[in-house]
């Protein structure tokens, strides 16, 4: 289901419940470098939309909407690394996440409590988040059949965002992507998954550059006057005797 004419703000308002899934795209470079790396489930190779995934974990007592992820986040002074509860308020930032999706599975009660209470005990016991599995997992891209089996730079207590959803959603029963290692899984296979589910899909209009809005005029203004010089072509010039 596409989603118009709201600000990520609205979006999650309305869709952000507790075990849904949401699922983000940015403008950094390994938001970027994470796209393309999924090209290699594509068959046409077109990018991946998708570069990271999270657990809403619901509204608590501040009135805040809260998630659990595992995500590296650098603040002054202070580095996130690993899994982590925040607030849904980091993803309002347009400009920093440019395209949000949330899928709900219609998850029951116990599923979602289970889904949590795991999510929760992932965090309390500081799984970190991997980069050296997230290498393994590219290698394993452009290798399809190393997907199925353990990833290549798998270590133990860590895992990177979409590993964390895939594997809590394994403890409850729901597999969203067969065939793919935990520890092989990307925010794109999730995105795609085959379990029945709603996807609410936030979408607007992609601005156009200036140096872009700048070429086009000048293409155009060289095509009218082209056409101008095909309407009304110039005396041709008699020679000289």
């Amino acid at each position: 289901m596409v989603v118009t004419g709201l600000s990520n703000r609205e979006f999650l308002e309305q869709y952000a419940l507790p075990g849904r899934i949401g699922l983000s795209g940015g403008i950094t470079l390994i938001d970027k470098a994470i796209c393309r790396a999924e090209r290699h489930l594509d068959m046409e190779e077109k990018w991946g939309s998708w570069s990271h995934v999270f657990l809403f974990q619901g509204q608590r007592f501040d009135g805040h909407h809260w998630v659990i992820e595992s995500d590296l986040q650098i603040h002054r002074k202070h580095i996130q690394f690993g899994v982590q509860e925040n607030r849904v308020s980091k993803y309002y930032d347009e400009k920093l996440y440019t395209t949000l999706a949330v899928l709900d599975f219609s998850l029951t009660e116990k599923q979602v409590a289970g889904v949590l209470c795991e999510a929760l005990e992932l965090a309390a016991n500081r799984a970190r988040y991997s980069l050296r599995e997230l290498f393994g997992t590219l290698i394993a891209l452009k290798r399809p059949e190393l997907r199925s089996q353990s990833n290549v730079l798998s270590r133990e207590s860590s895992m990177y965002c979409s590993a964390f959803v895939q594997y809590l959603f394994r403890k409850a029963g729901l597999d969203l992507a067969p065939g793919v290692d935990a520890k092989n899984t990307t925010p794109e296979d999730i995105a795609r998954t085959g379990i029945p589910h709603v996807k609410y899909v936030l979408e607007r209009p992609v601005p156009i550059s200036k140096v872009y809005k700048l070429k086009t005029v000048a293409v155009a203004k060289r095509i009218k006057e082209r056409m101008a010089e095909i309407r009304n072509p110039k005396s041709e010039r008699t020679p000289k005797s």
